[in-house]
């Protein structure tokens, strides 16, 4: 398992860089245990994700206090009642999208010197079923969070429709990441990555094609 999982990074790797790209990739190990994440840790791998605060905390706690290389990152939806203990945890939050999230976070970071780097969900589709804030209303919250919050807000992260064409989703987001001047883009997973850095994604989130199918 160790050396499959290992071999996939690479196969994620090379197809990335056929694409003359430089991506962070990160390894969604959300469900996963320690013995599948382990030698890519040894490996040298250190961006990975997570959807829970209680599963991360249990599975990285230990891990991030002996490897400081290690970069965790909050991919899932964030609950407020959670957010101190992701603050404490976390290096990225790729899914702040609300104002009153946003004030947990700000209030939470002052209160443990911390500085996350946070990107705001947006809800490309306008899909009712999803979390994210409506493209109307990005300018608005964004201002709020950097000019008022003071996050750290250093891109957009997506979830497309799905069985529709990503392509114009994933174009329409680098136009929007673009027109608030921010660098980083957080879109594409296993199916759709290859895409989603095509439309200069700077993240993107893998799961399956790294550790197999969910447990």
């Amino acid at each position: 398992m160790s050396h499959k999982t290992i071999d996939n990074l690479i196969s994620v790797k090379n197809e990335i860089k056929k694409n003359n790209k430089s991506v962070e990739i990160i390894a969604v190990s959300k469900t996963f245990p320690l013995n599948n994440i382990l030698p890519l840790i040894d490996y040298g791998h250190i961006h990975f994700g997570e959807n829970k605060v209680q599963e991360a905390s249990t599975k990285w706690t230990s891990i991030k206090h002996k490897n400081k290389n290690i970069r965790l990152h909050m991919i899932g939806k964030l609950q407020t009642n959670k957010v101190k203990n992701a603050i404490q945890l976390f290096d990225y939050i790729h899914s702040l999208d609300n104002l009153k999230l946003a004030n947990k976070i700000s209030i939470e970071q002052k209160k443990n010197n911390k500085n996350l780097k946070i990107f705001i969900q947006v809800n490309i589709g306008n899909e009712n079923q999803k979390n994210g804030i409506s493209i109307q209303e990005l300018d608005k919250f964004y201002y709020e969070c950097t000019s008022k919050l003071g996050l750290n807000i250093i891109g957009l992260m997506c979830i497309p429709p799905a069985d529709e064409n990503t392509k114009e989703y994933f174009q329409f987001m680098s136009k929007l990441n673009i027109s608030l001047g921010l660098k980083e883009l957080s879109m594409g997973m296993s199916y759709d990555y290859i895409e989603a850095i095509k439309y200069g994604s700077t993240f993107v989130r893998v799961g399956s094609s790294i550790f197999g199918n969910r447990l």
